[in-house]
């Protein structure tokens, strides 16, 4: 719940006192028995809470969801299968599916733009976590850039998309295998990179840990590693990382 668009409404005449204080009794949190949604979340951090919905039910999700929306926010859910889509959008109006990211996304009010994320992946293979980095970053605020299919197995590509990716205020390295791309791009670009290892790969990868190790050993300074096919944990930071370089230069005025 965005308290402070809240209190902007009560004090312009868009809603009552007596509205404003029915939405605010989901506050801190409200207990649906089955779930505790955390109302307060985006009062706290800056972004609301975010529904996983691998293993909840469809019509669990989708009363988290409709909670969640009541006080006029955007609603993100992950891990969601055509099933959980359905149930979303049987109580929601608007609500997007992503296949390829397996996101839910519905959009209330158009989030404040906040700078730039490249996310690149260096397989096709890898785009799937790499939407969902990409979905949760521009839920979040940021403008994305896609640079897809750019790994070290035919550098040129990468190199031929390096201005584009300098131009970003944060760059997502998604890749499987040996998960290499990380390290290069961290040590041609200024700005911090994001890797996300992914499973994807032959027996040797164990389902995404040479990747991981790889990039938890990176020699590039300045690169940070979420978990196993973790694209919102990347795009999640991202945005953070976004939000604070913005709130800098709009207290220099830039």
């Amino acid at each position: 719940m965005d308290v402070k668009a809240l209190l902007e409404a009560v004090k312009n005449g868009q809603i009552s006192v007596a509205q404003a204080e029915e939405m605010l009794k989901g506050l801190p949190y409200d207990d649906m028995g089955f779930a505790m949604v955390d109302n307060h979340r985006k009062l706290r951090t800056g972004f609301a809470e975010v529904i996983f919905c691998q293993g909840k039910t469809p019509a669990q999700a989708a009363a988290i969801a409709k909670n969640l929306a009541r006080g006029g926010g955007n609603v993100l859910a992950t891990r969601a299968e055509p099933e959980h889509y359905d149930a979303i959008k049987g109580v929601l109006s608007g609500a997007v599916y992503n296949e390829a990211a397996r996101t839910v996304y519905i959009e209330q009010t158009p989030p404040e733009k906040i700078g730039t994320v490249a996310v690149c992946t260096a397989g096709t293979s890898d785009i799937p976590v790499a939407e969902e980095a990409a979905v949760t970053a521009e839920a979040f605020g940021c403008d994305v850039t896609r640079i897809f299919d750019v790994g070290v197995a035919g550098i040129h590509r990468l190199f031929d998309k390096l201005d584009t990716i300098r131009k970003a205020n944060v760059v997502i390295a998604v890749a499987g295998m040996e998960g290499a791309l990380a390290s290069v791009i961290g040590g041609l670009v200024e700005r911090p990179v994001i890797a996300v290892p992914t499973s994807i790969g032959y027996g040797a990868n164990f389902g995404g840990l040479s990747a991981l190790l790889t990039m938890l050993n990176s020699c590039s300074a300045g690169v940070g590693v979420v978990n196993i096919d973790n694209g919102f944990g990347a795009g999640y930071l991202a945005g953070q990382i976004n939000r604070l370089l913005h709130d800098k230069m709009t207290e220099r005025g830039v």
